[in-house]
C-alpha cells in the first residue's frame, strides 16, 4: 500500500488581508497546509472559514519575543517543519520625517525590521537544520524607488532586501532558497489601512507637496492590478526554485523603470520618479 506524502506546510504572516491573503489563498489552492497570522484571530477565521488546511495564528510584530515563540509553537504542530515561510506582515505610515514623532517611525522599524530579523533567525535555523526550505521576505519596489513621505517604510523594506541578499550568500550551494520579493502597486487597501496622518486632515497643516504625493499614491493604487497577480508571480518563483530578487507589478514599475534607472543619469531618473509620485524637483 502506497502512503501519500504529507501536504507541504507554509507559514505566512499578515495573512488576513492584501498580499498576504492572496498568497495564502494561492498556497491553499496549490495543496499547502497554511499557518497564517494576523493580530486578530477573528479576521482570519472569517476570511478562511471552513478551510481545513488553514490554521489561524495570532502574531503581533510589535512583540518580538512573543512573535518568535508563536512561530515556534506553529512549527511544533507541523509533521516535518515548514517547507515555505513568507514574511509579509507590515504597514505604512504617511507623513514628513521631521513632522512625525520619532516614536512613530521607531515603532514601525522595530516591528517591520527588527522583529522580522528575529523571526528569520529562527526560521532559517530550522531550514538549515533540515537542509531544505524556501524563505520569502516581502520587501517592496520601494527598495529601488522610495515612496515619498514614507521614510520608515522605505528603510524597513530596504533592510529586508539587504537581509535577503546577505542570506543568499550564506545559503549558496544549499537546498535552502531565499527570495527577496518586491511587489509594486497592487489594489490591496494599503493606503486605507495606514494609520491616520494629521497632515492629511483638513486642518491647514498639509503642504501642497505632501497632498500631491498622497493623491498620486491613491491614483496608482486605484489603477493597479489585483493582489492575485502578485501571488501568482511569487508562486511561479517558488515552484521553479528561483531565489534572489523577484519583482511583481505593472510593466512600467518592474521592467521599464528599473531599466531607465540604469541607462540614464541619476538626476534625470530622479526627476522622472518624482514626477511619477506627483512631485516637482
Amino acid at each position: 500500500m502506497t502512503v501519500a506524502p504529507p501536504a507541504p506546510a507554509a507559514f505566512v504572516t499578515g495573512a488576513s488581508a492584501g498580499l498576504g491573503r492572496a498568497i495564502t489563498e494561492k498556497l491553499l489552492r496549490e495543496g499547502f497546509v497554511v499557518w497564517g497570522t494576523a493580530r486578530d484571530r477573528s479576521r482570519l477565521q472569517e476570511t478562511f472559514k471552513d478551510r481545513a488546511q488553514f490554521h489561524p495564528v495570532v502574531l503581533d510584530l510589535q512583540q518580538a519575543e512573543a512573535a518568535v515563540e508563536v512561530y515556534r509553537q506553529a512549527r511544533a504542530e507541523t509533521p516535518a517543519g515548514f517547507d515555505l515561510v513568507v514574511n509579509n506582515a507590515g504597514y505604512g505610515v504617511f507623513g514628513g520625517f521631521v513632522e512625525t514623532p520619532p516614536e512613530v517611525w521607531r515603532r514601525q522599524l522595530d516591528a517591520m525590521l527588527m522583529t522580522n530579523l528575529s523571526l528569520v533567525h529562527q526560521q532559517l535555523a530550522d531550514m538549515t537544520g533540515r537542509s531544505r526550505g524556501t524563505l520569502v521576505n516581502v520587501a517592496s519596489m520601494a527598495t529601488e524607488f522610495p515612496l515619498p513621505y514614507m521614510t520608515a517604510y522605505n528603510v524597513a523594506k530596504a533592510g529586508l532586501s539587504a537581509l535577503s541578499e546577505s542570506l543568499l550568500i550564506e545559503t549558496a550551494g544549499s537546498e535552502v532558497t531565499v527570495i527577496d520579493f518586491r511587489p509594486g502597486d497592487f489594489r490591496t487597501g494599503f493606503n486605507q489601512a495606514m494609520p491616520s496622518s494629521p497632515l492629511l486632515e483638513p486642518s491647514g497643516r498639509s503642504s501642497p507637496r505632501q497632498l500631491s504625493a498622497w493623491r498620486a499614491l491613491e491614483r496608482h493604487l486605484a489603477s493597479a492590478p489585483g493582489a492575485e497577480r502578485a501571488a501568482d508571480d511569487l508562486w511561479r518563483a517558488i515552484h521553479r526554485g528561483r531565489g534572489g530578487v523577484v519583482r511583481s507589478g505593472n510593466w512600467f514599475q518592474v521592467t521599464l523603470a528599473p531599466l531607465f534607472e540604469r541607462l540614464v543619469p541619476l538626476a534625470w531618473a530622479r526627476a522622472v520618479r518624482w514626477r511619477y509620485f506627483g512631485l516637482s524637483s
